[in-house]
């Protein structure tokens, strides 16, 4: 029976590197999801975004050794490698905006983390039921605000929101994932954060000035 230990991240990059084709298997079950929402969020094109995740996916199993445990976790490694492959698309393509489409496009970055079970139908697929209440529709119409005002958040700024926040990745992790040191991510988040509060914050009138109107 295969150990709890080896059903960690690190422990399948262990069977990875002895050849274990399962491994990567589970490990691309397991990290496919969250690696694709942040190329999403930070491309905003749902092709680029299943592009850069199979190319993550293809360095990791062409080149494992590359992952050294001693500057990061398996995530933070597959989300730095995600951000490099982005980097060249974005100089290849200089087209790729904010995605500002539909909610289900993102799938579980609604529900604020990578593990999300749908409260309102219960079925855990990442949709969601058609609100039948006031409560609801303005519950689904504040998540709509928020990631919209995300992605028009700077690419620095976007992308430790996107780790810290939605994918709830540490500090030190996503500093990793950044290549950069934990006070520039506390910096760009608290930035980001004071971002989006005020944007947040400025589309409120206009909300209530259009429902008084109606």
């Amino acid at each position: 029976m295969t150990g709890t230990t080896e059903l960690t991240d690190d422990g399948l990059v262990r069977r990875l590197l002895a050849g274990d084709e399962e491994a990567f298997g589970l490990l691309y079950k397991r990290r496919h999801p969250s690696i694709y929402r942040f190329a999403l969020h930070m491309s905003g094109n749902a092709a680029v975004a299943e592009d850069v995740t199979q190319e993550v996916f293809m360095t990791l199993i062409r080149d494992v050794s590359r992952y050294d445990p001693a500057r990061g976790s398996v995530a933070g490694f597959l989300f730095g490698v995600a951000r490099n492959h982005l980097r060249k698309r974005w100089e290849q393509d200089r087209r790729l905006v904010p995605l500002v489409g539909d909610a289900d496009d993102f799938g579980p970055l609604a529900s604020g983390n990578g593990h999300h079970t749908n409260s309102r139908n219960g079925n855990g697929n990442g949709h969601y039921a058609v609100p039948t209440s006031r409560d609801e529709f303005s519950s689904m119409e504040a998540v709509s605000r928020v990631r919209k005002a995300i992605n028009t958040l700077p690419e620095n700024y976007r992308e430790v929101v996107v780790l810290c926040e939605l994918e709830e990745m540490s500090y030190e992790e996503t500093a990793a994932a950044l290549g950069c040191p934990v006070g520039t991510v506390r910096s760009r988040l608290h930035r980001a954060r004071a971002i989006l509060l005020e944007k947040l914050r400025d589309a409120q009138p206009a909300r209530r000035a259009s429902a008084v109107g109606e």
